[in-house]
């Protein structure tokens, strides 16, 4: 797997530290770590996810119509089905409409758009994973820059965006898959068992005969 892939790297890289003598990564280790997060990965087999993105402001899902992008599908629209490649051994991903073929891309002035090729840095985004257990989606270009909706499904602005707005949060979800909540009260349905009740027994004390 491409996880393996990533870890046989790491690996490789870390053996020759050790045989130097180095007891702990050498700097140029952690240099290597940060020029290859930062650049796409040509030497690792790619790794495909399929998922929607259901935003946390709008609740409806991330879709790619062309070069129109909105957070106003509904769960299983064949537009919010998305393709996540990942890009490098880090965190970044390309995301591809399944049914429009376009990538999701943001523009030099901070707008979503759908491009039908999405080689450029502009179409690439950093996953980041959120206390919350929300995720959000950084350009790569544009640092502080992120993926954002309104309430009423629309792009908002990158350049008005922060990490900690609910409008960049979003859930992974599989398609028609049920909606999960994180950091919230769900009502759960449990089958109970219902065992009969038992009586206990009395016993009766005899006084002792003397």
């Amino acid at each position: 797997s491409d996880l393996k892939e990533r870890q046989k790297n790491y690996l490789f890289y870390f053996s020759l530290c050790i045989k130097k003598g180095e007891n702990h990564p050498s700097p140029n280790f952690n240099q290597y770590v940060r020029t290859q997060g930062a650049v796409t990965d040509q030497l690792s087999r790619r790794q495909v996810r399929i998922y929607q993105l259901y935003s946390r402001t709008s609740g409806k899902h991330v879709q790619i119509q062309g070069k129109r992008v909105t957070a106003t599908a509904e769960d299983g629209n064949v537009y919010a089905r998305l393709f996540v490649e990942t890009d490098t051994f880090g965190s970044r991903v390309r995301i591809r409409g399944a049914e429009s073929g376009h990538y999701l891309c943001m523009n030099r002035k901070g707008k979503l758009v759908g491009k039908p090729n999405g080689q450029s840095r502009d179409c690439i985004f950093t996953e980041i994973v959120l206390e919350n257990n929300y995720t959000a989606f950084q350009n790569a270009k544009h640092e502080g820059w992120y993926v954002a909706f309104t309430r009423k499904g629309r792009p908002i602005k990158a350049s008005r965006t922060r990490e900690n707005q609910r409008e960049v949060h979003f859930i992974k979800r599989l398609h028609n898959g049920p909606p999960p909540f994180p950091n919230t009260d769900q009502s759960k349905h449990f089958e109970f068992i219902r065992f009969p009740v038992t009586h206990r027994a009395k016993r009766n004390r005899k006084s002792p005969s003397f």
